[in-house]
């Protein structure tokens, strides 16, 4: 009896003892809560009762309860942000602020877009320490057998019909990049970069392709028309691009690549707009190199063509179709690998010393589209390549790449010989190539993505 009443008294003191434990806990978290700066009376009711109620589970349990908060987009009205949103956010302002440089000119673009005239020698690219205090370099010598006149026939931008003749003499234009553009990336790391698992060959897990390509001699540069199209992209992460590479070195961590063409890409730019745009990489998409101009680079010399500006007008299925020339080649003087757009514009470079391989020269060129399929759903994507039709459609339906040339040692232009096809899912996107007198080599490709054959 008397084992049996103490036992009962140490009981009831340890249960008073929790009790207590307990109140001061919740004394302890109301106290917190009135004197820190979040306003709880702006949140909702079951929200507040979410907190004290984890919290009460936590003095009460022996296991502790973690508070995780996800980011706040629900919440982006109310004044509660969490110490791991607050430091994303001042990370993602500290490189809006150091990507976007001060303007001597804003032009307000009818598709929505900000393009900044910001004078040429303050450019992202002069934050390179290797070009700090320099200035773009005066035009290179143009390849052998190219025939342009460093102007536009037509405006291919819409923010140019908004300027009138562009940016002023002395400045370049650059879309703004702004806080929604950077959020849509999963990460501040993934933001204007292709990431992707290192590809050991053309194909790789998620990134599709149907492209034409040479290779087995050295390159100095590639040139072609790209017929432009609005394909469907169905998942905020994947994207539908055209475009050419200059390519060398292995398929490993050193590979190499100049890229320029159109693409769409819901993540990177918030629409569904086929854009101009440029990309470069040292170490195979891994830590080196970026779109366009966001990140120290690509040094623009242009004052009337945005890189990543939308393209306008696009082509329509059985109607107008609409192409823009791409030429890149490798100066014979400074060795920089230059740009030119449409019919004959200079748009800048990119300076040899960021590459390895390159500096010498391309072992490979490709041309084509490219798509990322996320298989979100379960299944194969419904994201189109190109117009969103088979090759075998032809002309005005299926998309085309057109006077396929490549600059040899000689800083010539000339034909294509041996050029090899790819399609790595000709179920869901094919390729078919051609020749004729007034096309010169040229291809179709492209598809819908998922359909019966392709699943």
């Amino acid at each position: 009896m008397h084992t049996n009443r103490s036992t009962k008294l140490k009981q009831e003191r340890n249960n008073y003892t929790k009790t207590q434990s307990t109140r001061r806990s919740c004394s302890s978290i109301i106290n917190m809560a009135s004197s820190t700066t979040i306003s709880y009376t702006k949140l909702p009711i079951i929200f507040t009762f979410f907190v004290v109620f984890s919290a009460l589970l936590a003095a009460s349990s022996s296991t502790p309860a973690v508070l995780s908060f996800k980011p706040l987009h629900a919440l982006s009205n109310q004044t509660f942000r969490p110490a791991q949103e607050l430091y994303r956010l001042k990370r993602i302002r500290s490189y809006l602020k150091k990507i976007n440089k001060p303007a001597v000119k804003t032009v307000q673009s009818p598709d929505g877009d900000i393009i900044d005239c910001v004078a040429s020698h303050l450019q992202p690219a002069f934050d390179h320490p290797q070009l700090k205090g320099q200035k773009p370099l005066e035009p290179p010598e143009r390849p052998k057998g190219h025939d342009s006149v460093d102007a536009l026939k037509e405006s291919f931008q819409l923010w140019t019909d908004a300027a009138g003749e562009g940016c002023p003499d002395g400045t370049v234009p650059i879309r703004r990049t702004t806080e929604k553009d950077v959020m849509r990336a999963s990460s501040l790391r993934r933001f204007g970069r292709k990431i992707q698992n290192v590809r050991h060959d053309t194909m790789s897990s998620d990134h599709e392709h149907a492209v034409a390509f040479v290779n087995g001699d050295q390159f100095y540069g590639a040139k072609a028309s790209i017929n432009v199209w609005t394909p469907s992209v169905t998942d905020q992460y994947e994207f539908s691009l055209s475009q050419v590479w200059i390519i060398s070195g292995t398929f490993g961590n050193d590979l190499n690549t100049i890229e320029a063409g159109w693409q769409v890409s819901p993540e990177l730019y918030g629409d569904n707009y086929p854009r101009f745009f440029t990309y470069w990489t040292t170490d195979a998409y891994q830590a080196t190199g970026c779109y366009n101009l966001l990140c120290s680079g690509f040094v623009q010399t242009n004052n009337r063509i945005s890189i990543g500006a939308a393209i306008s007008p696009r082509s329509s299925y059985s109607s107008r179709q609409f192409d823009i020339g791409i030429m890149l080649w490798k100066d014979p003087k400074h060795g920089h690998w230059w740009l030119e757009f449409g019919s004959g514009l200079l748009v800048g470079y990119w300076p040899s010393f960021l590459f390895s391989h390159l500096q010498s020269h391309a072992s490979m060129v490709q041309f084509g589209g490219e798509i990322v399929n996320t298989r979100s759903m379960g299944y194969h994507t419904s994201t189109q390549m190109g117009s969103g039709h088979f090759a075998d459609e032809g002309f005005g339906k299926a998309s085309y790449f057109r006077n396929l040339q490549v600059v040899d040692w000689d800083n010539s232009l000339i034909p294509l010989s041996n050029l090899h096809l790819l399609a790595d899912h000709p179920t869901c996107y094919d390729i078919k190539a051609g020749r004729n007198n007034v096309w010169g080599n040229y291809f179709y490709y492209g598809g819908p993505g998922r359909n019966s054959r392709c699943p």
